[in-house]
């Protein structure tokens, strides 16, 4: 039994329904000061959503025009995100549990789903969609032991998600409001970037 626990690596930890928080020196640009929610993490690798980068002219009227859904007076204007550099072409929407899409929605824990078929647009058309959701374009990927090294280096912190985090704080503050939960300042973790 014993064996089991020293064969626990790093890799093995799941941070699945967690947030990525950028470190103040993160060398990708595309990354600076943002807040990644972790849709999935596995040995296999990890994919996540950049869910405080919305884009300046993108917006969910603009996405179901250009995907001829047809909108109605129940369709609410939302922004639609960076979710990140892979598949930029490709929609995601990270929403609150409960919603499913009749096609295809993943369960990340008791909070969050994650769907990515057309049904759902279909849906916020309708004004069926989730309540509490994130559009986002593309998506964060990492390979196998990947983010981990990323970790190791402090590129990343990490800390729990919670709805009010995801959803409920504006974009320009998410990355400050996550940092906050690990009890730690923008300002003070700005000024030790860098000192050894």
């Amino acid at each position: 039994m014993s064996s089991d626990i020293e064969n626990t690596s790093e890799s093995e930890i799941d941070l699945s329904g967690q947030v990525l928080i950028a470190m103040p020196g993160m060398a990708d640009p595309r990354f600076a000061q943002s807040v990644v929610f972790m849709c999935a993490h596995s040995e296999d690798g990890a994919m996540g959503l950049v869910i405080n980068k919305p884009t300046d002219e993108l917006k969910l009227h603009d996405l179901l025009e250009q995907l001829e859904i047809k909108t109605g007076p129940e369709t609410r204007e939302t922004p639609v995100h960076f979710g990140g550099p892979v598949e930029h072409g490709r929609g995601f929407v990270l929403h609150e549990h409960g919603y499913h899409s009749a096609i295809s929605t993943m369960d990340v824990n008791t909070q969050f789903a994650m769907t990515a078929t057309l049904d759902i647009l279909e849906d916020f058309a309708d004004g069926r969609g989730p309540e509490r959701a994130i559009l986002a374009l593309g998506y964060a990927g990492w390979g196998p032991g990947q983010l981990e090294s990323e970790i190791a280096q402090n590129g990343w912190l990490t800390a729990e998600a919670d709805q009010m985090l995801v959803f409920e704080t504006a974009d320009a503050n998410k990355w400050e409001a996550a940092l906050s939960k690990l009890g730690v300042s923008a300002l003070a973790l700005s000024a030790d970037a860098g000192h050894a």
